[in-house]
């Protein structure tokens, strides 16, 4: 695997590269960063496309740019500079949960970017004011408990409850705390303030000009699949695929079958 940085408007922004072929854009969500797709930059994808994944600002290699908001336009300018940094051609673009909000930003302000979305674990829609509520409580818990605090509530929301009970639960589990506690408390603060304030994108979605693929983990209880199926529904010409044994991170905890619907998807553009 290859790392670059890209360095723009005093932001750096590093990439995480492996495979060959067209480009496709990872992007990972709160509070994480490049590592939580490394089942996929390994996989056969990789064989057909050269996958990228970016550590988004604040994130991972990707220092903490002094932000106090993480908006998810911002972040989706950064993810634009890398793509016009690497190619001259459209991409695909694959976004988990706050990475979702982030692809589909990128696809409304720069659709000349997009070749097809892949939503995962995400939503339209802005938070509702009980989920409002639950940043302002998390970010409470971070500066008077700390990043391990987090990093324990989110292994237990992010991942389906019988991930807790052999070696593969246990290695997801670790790699969340590794991911959390190394972020600055700045970018986790930032992240939740971005999510909070983040608005509806419902109809501009709806509008979106190329191929989207919605996911979600059977056991996701963030966006369950009711939710997702209902969106997916509203979407012209969207599929909508529930991963076996999953709850909100399907690259990491089904990759085999996560990695098998991206590539059908993808071979039917």
């Amino acid at each position: 695997m290859e790392t670059r940085h890209i360095s723009f408007d005093q932001t750096r922004i590093a990439v995480h590269l492996n495979g060959t072929g067209p480009l496709a854009i990872l992007l990972h969500g709160y509070p994480l960063d490049h590592r939580m797709w490394l089942d996929v930059l390994g996989s056969p994808l990789a064989e057909t496309h050269t996958l990228a994944a970016v550590d988004l600002r604040g994130h991972g290699e990707s220092p903490w740019c002094g932000n106090n908001v993480h908006t998810m336009d911002a972040m989706a300018d950064d993810v634009s500079a890398v793509i016009r940094t690497l190619t001259d051609d459209p991409v695909d673009i694959v976004g988990l949960s706050m990475g979702g909000y982030v692809a589909q930003a990128l696809a409304v302000r720069h659709p000349d970017l997009v070749s097809s979305l892949a939503l995962v674990n995400t939503r339209a829609r802005g938070d509702t004011e009980e989920q409002r509520s639950g940043r302002m409580g998390a970010m409470q818990t971070l500066l008077t408990e700390g990043r391990r605090a987090i990093a324990t509530t989110m292994c237990q929301n992010l991942l389906a409850p019988r991930s807790d009970d052999d070696a593969h639960g246990q290695m997801m589990r670790a790699r969340i705390h590794t991911m959390v506690e190394n972020l600055p408390t700045e970018t986790i603060l930032a992240d939740l303030r971005g999510l909070r304030d983040r608005p509806d994108r419902t109809a501009t979605t709806k509008a979106v000009k190329v191929p989207i693929l919605v996911v979600v983990g059977e056991d996701d209880a963030i966006t369950p699949p009711f939710e997702t199926e209902a969106w997916a529904a509203e979407i012209p010409g969207a599929r909508h695929v529930v991963i076996p044994g999953a709850g909100h991170m399907p690259p990491m905890e089904n990759p085999a079958e996560f990695v098998r619907v991206l590539g059908e998807f993808w071979n039917e553009l």
